[in-house]
């Protein structure tokens, strides 16, 4: 039989069943009546003939020239290039392509360490299977744990890290460092005077010592809730209704006070502490209204008097200068008879004596 074998094109020559060469391009005779057969195929990207194992085709000198044999050893990410360009990461451990037309090359990265280094470009992580690594993304005012095997490694600043996810467990723990606020509210209190208020307060606190903290704290916020509580009630448990009303900031100052005191048993700093509201039954409300309404009524009443004292001092001190300037006298006369004739339609008046006499008579008469 005659076999041509094109350009792109290689042959696998066996007889009886056995590999005996590999040839290329170019026309060739074989028997069939002496057991040979040919297996064609083209050369280019793996190659498919797999009935002949490896170890006996490497033997061939055409063979082993014309192609690249790849393996990808254990603990190694392998990354398959063609002409220099990536086309895909390694999913079996072994691959045989044809180098003639095309260039196959592989690099390989070591995933015995955790941490995922440079040389593995954003590209090439992205065609890497999800299982095979994990990532950990820390943001803004934030801080990481790092952990190998559940022991503690180092802290994480913000950024992107990437990890192998092979022979060792890794873990990124991650925390919020920046201000938090915590509302104490309805927290009902017993004055000394024994009168029962509500108060509602707010704490501003953030993490100090995350290292610290994660080691020695469960449920921050509950545990500096019933701290803040406790706090509250020691302080304001001796102060009358009164002193509360009127000493909320020395009170707050005072539970700050105390507050920062114990800031290390729960690895936070303690920024700001203040009582937002206070209130009060319904009866002492009630109470308070009124007496806040007869203290008003009160400071009118002494206004509205010492406005009265004014005026009559301000009468009696005209009186005095009237009585002392006839002239002063008679322009407050005229003034008043201005005022009488605006209110005045009609006025009848008689021939005997001037009109301002006359006036002046209707005035005293009046």
């Amino acid at each position: 039989m005659k076999i041509i074998i094109k350009d792109n094109q290689a042959g696998f020559v066996k007889k009886n069943g056995l590999f005996v060469k590999m040839i290329t391009a170019g026309a060739y005779h074989f028997s069939k009546t002496l057991g040979y057969e040919v297996q064609i195929e083209e050369m280019i990207g793996e190659v498919k003939y797999s009935e002949i194992p490896y170890q006996i085709l490497q033997k061939d000198e055409t063979f082993q020239k014309s192609t690249v044999h790849m393996v990808i050893p254990d603990g190694y990410a392998g990354f398959l290039y063609v002409d220099d360009n990536l086309r895909c990461v390694a999913s079996r451990r072994e691959y045989i392509f044809w180098n003639v037309f095309e260039k196959h090359s592989l690099k390989l990265v070591s995933m015995e360490g955790p941490v995922i280094g440079a040389e593995v470009t954003r590209q090439m992580l992205s065609m890497v299977p999800v299982g095979m690594y994990k990532t950990a993304a820390i943001g803004d005012g934030e801080c990481g744990l790092l952990y190998y095997n559940n022991i503690l490694q180092r802290q994480l600043a913000k950024g992107i890290y990437c990890f192998w996810n092979y022979n060792t467990e890794v873990k990124v723990k991650i925390f919020d460092m920046k201000q938090q606020k915590l509302d104490i509210v309805g927290q009902e209190i017993l004055t000394k005077d024994k009168i029962g208020i509500r108060m509602n307060m707010v704490c501003m606190y953030r993490i100090s010592n995350v290292e610290e903290f994660v080691e020695k704290i469960a449920n921050l916020k509950e545990q500096l809730y019933s701290c803040v509580q406790l706090v509250l009630r020691e302080q304001t448990g001796n102060y009358k209704l009164d002193e509360i009303l009127e000493s909320k900031e020395q009170i707050s100052r005072t539970v700050f006070e105390s507050l920062k005191n114990k800031e290390k048993d729960f690895c936070v700093e303690i920024l700001e502490v203040g009582i937002k509201d206070i209130i009060l039954p319904g009866e002492i409300r009630d109470i308070m209204n009124t007496v806040l309404v007869a203290e008003k009524t009160a400071q009118a009443n002494v206004i509205s008097r010492r406005e009265e004292v004014a005026s009559t001092r301000s009468l009696l001190n005209t009186a005095k200068l009237m009585e002392d300037n006839k002239t002063l006298y008679k322009l407050k006369e005229l003034e008043y008879l201005e005022r009488i004739c605006d209110k005045v339609g009609e006025i009848s008046v008689n021939g005997n004596g001037g009109l301002i006499e006359q006036l002046g008579k209707l005035m005293k008469t009046g």
